[in-house]
């Protein structure tokens, strides 16, 4: 019974000593002034500090206007990785500033947040663009 103990404290001891560690580059895209026209799109550079593959696990965005990619595979010590982040700018002209939750198997931060921010420039809309058909003779 004393090996089977001293055997997983062992056990224990050692799995501790292997971590992963996320690090990101920069947890803030900043898009700046953008246009009205559909999508942009922002990457976010992450990296493996620890000593075992890390895992992103999910990533989700604050709201359906923004689209977040990650890798599926696990991410060994020492490499990057890229999220890529879309934001739809259809119909949401002004200031946006929006979450990205990213779930990895990191030891010590297992969920780590990012932000998307930036200013839409609406359309200068005229009649003619808003009603394109004409009614009557």
């Amino acid at each position: 019974m004393k090996k089977l103990w001293s055997s997983a404290l062992m056990l224990l001891f050692c799995s501790c000593l292997m971590a992963q560690e996320i690090s990101f580059k920069s947890d803030v895209y900043n898009y700046g002034n953008v246009r009205e026209e559909g999508k942009v799109y922002g990457d976010f550079v992450l990296t493996n500090t620890g000593d075992a593959p890390l895992i992103i696990r999910r990533v989700t965005a604050s709201c359906g206007c923004t689209t977040p990619e990650y890798p599926k595979v696990p991410i060994v010590p020492g490499d990057s990785a890229v999220i890529k982040v879309a934001y739809n700018t259809e119909g949401r002209p002004g200031n946006f500033n929006k979450t990205i939750t990213v779930y990895s198997n990191a030891i010590a931060q297992p969920t780590y947040t990012l932000t998307i921010r930036g200013t839409v420039e609406g359309r200068n809309n005229t009649a003619a663009s808003l009603y394109p058909k004409e009614i009557g003779p």
